[in-house]
């Protein structure tokens, strides 16, 4: 498959308004590539969006990708409007910190939706326009923990797995059509995923804020950086691309350990999470 070309295509990406969206909307413009963008906050979609200036085309699409039926709404207009879409960059994602039993099924329900039913709806209204466009790529971000699965992450892990599987799956289909398509790991990048976070409702507010506070030292990885990453990997079509030594190295963990490296994950885990029972009934 020959290299992804940036300039005069057309990419949509989701998550714009902050961290990694809007860093790869940047990084895209440099490149030539006019832009659709697509966040639940007006405000910030604003801001990104008057920043990229004049030097590519960008429309911008309020929308909360919790809402199904917001997100199909969004999705046909986008395709009316772009008939041709050279990149699809499935980004936005939310966090909800809590174990099995301290989360409801509601709460558990609308991460799910976010993180996995929006790549995949999105993904499926979009398709026909990647087709149509010589070249395309499609791009789905899972996470470290879309690699392993700590304690206290059972919501964020599933739908990372999810996400994971889906996009394996998808790019041996869409290999006949030339369409590229990329799985992204980010380990560690400094967004606001862990600022947003919620807890689930049998988590104690204190034990969640002191463990949010501790896991946020971690995300040290500039999203500006984690964004040039990525777009090497577009550009050479790569499969799979990890972002941050954390990722790197839980990749190799899981490779090496299928089924015993658990221990390790969880003890690390547990420095930065929330994963010990509670007495709060979540579900």
């Amino acid at each position: 498959m020959r290299r992804y070309i940036f300039a005069g295509g057309t990419a949509v990406v989701t998550g714009a308004a902050s961290g990694i969206g809007e860093a790869v909307a940047h990084a895209l413009a440099r490149r030539g590539s006019h832009l659709v963008l697509l966040d639940r906050d007006a405000a910030r979609l604003e801001a990104v969006t008057a920043a990229l200036g004049s030097r590519v085309r960008v429309s911008s699409h309020v929308v909360d990708l919790a809402d199904a039926g917001a997100t199909t709404r969004v999705g046909r207009d986008v395709l009316d409007e772009h008939p041709r879409i050279r990149l699809l960059f499935n980004n936005a994602g939310v966090a909800l910190g809590g174990r099995f039993d301290q989360v409801t099924l509601e709460e558990y329900g609308a991460l799910v939706d976010v993180n996995f039913g929006a790549t995949v709806r999105l993904t499926h209204l979009l398709l026909p326009a990647l087709k149509a466009e010589t070249g395309a790529h499609l791009v789905n971000v899972s996470s470290v923990f879309g690699i392993v699965a700590p304690p206290g992450q059972t919501a964020y892990s599933a739908s990372k797995f999810a996400v994971r599987g889906f996009t394996e799956a998808l790019r041996h289909e869409l290999a006949e059509d030339g369409i590229g398509v990329t799985c992204v790991f980010p380990g560690g990048i400094r967004t606001r995923i862990a600022h947003n976070a919620q807890a689930g409702s049998g988590v104690d507010p204190a034990e969640y804020e002191a463990a949010r506070e501790r896991f946020t030292k971690v995300l040290t990885i500039a999203p500006e950086r984690a964004a040039q990453a990525m777009l090497s990997g577009i550009y050479r079509r790569r499969a799979r691309v990890l972002i941050g030594s954390s990722a790197r190295l839980l990749d190799l963990l899981a490779r090496a350990l299928p089924t015993s490296h658990g221990r390790l994950v969880a003890a690390a885990a547990a420095r930065y999470s929330v994963s010990r029972p509670s007495s709060k009934a979540g579900a």
